[in-house]
């Protein structure tokens, strides 16, 4: 079997780093993936430093539509028994030419398409109905999480036989292989996510502001179109001293940025099953999250970790207040706990396994 996974090559969150993860598993377990970025870009590069096959198709815009027909010469040259798609654009560019390729389509719907392009006016609401039309031309949707899952079967139509729910995984390591954490004055928080209303960053923000503890430092590892108004944000909320946007981070200076954390915490309007926070836990570090996605089976109980309700400053200042006040050292446990049971439910290898499963079945 030969599968070619296709991503538009711009991603620089949550999507990049499941792709690159999925693809690393297949090669170790000896599976025959291959990566086509339709333009050069951070998947690409995140591919080669970590010595994956990869192609770029050149593509010189986000709607070079003239690169369709290399894209099908590509696919059905290379005799690709499955085309699997990470992404509005790559979904957009394999429902054009479906007809004219042999090997059946999978799509991975990451986030909730109906809030992926949120705040762009009437261009958002254009590139929405456009990536769920793709999304319901393609032979079979892996949705990450049962929410999801039965948004598509409810709002998009989908038929439940197209359907499948393969949560997100990680490679998890053994707790002696994590560095152990610098000693640092303050208690930190450490908010890994695109800077795009959807993840709700002023949410964090504004929950700092009532806090009103100068001990609490926030690091935000991550760019976006709300970058300007975040910065505004911290201005006018008097935050300056207490917050740091770090940028895009790689995973290397990720693992260095978790030493000096205490918690990871996630407040997003809508999430998918979050890689961040099983990385976060991974590199044990306790986990907050808004109850997004199913959040539930990733923190199944407060001794496992802190959630708070989607949208509600109140709730969000109250968990995260209460996640402070912990002693450190249960804090630790909870972290241990956490990772014993993430690393259990939800490693890569079993993400990889059930995705060849369904591969199997359509073909």
């Amino acid at each position: 079997m030969k599968v070619l996974h296709v991503n538009a090559g711009l991603e620089s969150g949550g999507g990049l780093t499941h792709i690159i993860n999925l693809l690393k598993e297949a090669k170790h377990e000896g599976t025959d993936f291959e990566l086509l970025c339709l333009a050069d870009g951070p998947v690409a590069r995140a591919a080669q430093e970590a010595d994956l096959e990869v192609e770029t198709l050149g593509a010189n815009s986000r709607y070079d539509f003239n690169s369709l027909r290399r894209l099908v010469k590509f696919i059905n040259e290379g005799n690709f028994d499955i085309v699997h798609t990470h992404g509005a654009r790559a979904n957009l560019f394999l429902a054009l030419i479906k007809n004219k390729i042999r090997a059946k389509w999978c799509v991975t719907v990451h986030s909730d398409p109906y809030l992926d392009f949120q705040g762009r006016g009437m261009s958002g609401k254009v590139f929405t109905a456009l990536n769920v039309r793709a999304i319901k031309k393609a032979d079979c949707v892996f949705a990450v999480t049962k929410r999801f899952a039965n948004l598509l079967l409810s709002r998009a139509h989908l038929s439940s036989s197209k359907v499948h729910v393969i949560y997100n995984g990680t490679v998890f390591h053994q707790n002696a292989e994590i560095p152990a954490k610098y000693e640092h004055p303050h208690f930190n928080l450490v908010n890994v996510a695109r800077l795009e209303k959807v993840k709700g960053q002023e949410l964090l923000l504004k929950a700092l502001k009532k806090l009103d503890d100068g001990n609490v430092h926030l690091y935000i590892a991550g760019s976006g179109s709300q970058q300007s108004n975040l910065e505004e944000l911290v201005q006018k909320l008097e935050l300056g001293p207490q917050v740091t946007f770090q940028g895009f981070m790689t995973q290397k200076q990720l693992k260095h940025l978790y030493r000096r954390m205490d918690l990871a915490i996630l407040t997003s309007y809508s999430e998918s099953f979050p890689l961040v926070l099983l990385e976060a836990s991974d590199n044990l570090l306790p986990i907050l999250s808004t109850a997004v996605g199913d959040i539930e089976l990733m923190i199944p109980d407060e001794e496992h970790g802190f959630v708070a309700q989607v949208g509600d400053l109140a709730s969000i200042t109250a968990t995260l207040r209460r996640a402070i006040e912990m002693p450190k050292k249960e804090l630790k446990q909870m972290a241990k706990r956490e990772k014993d049971y993430v690393a259990a439910h939800f490693s890569l290898q079993q993400q990889l396994t059930s995705i060849l499963q369904v591969y199997q079945t359509i073909l």
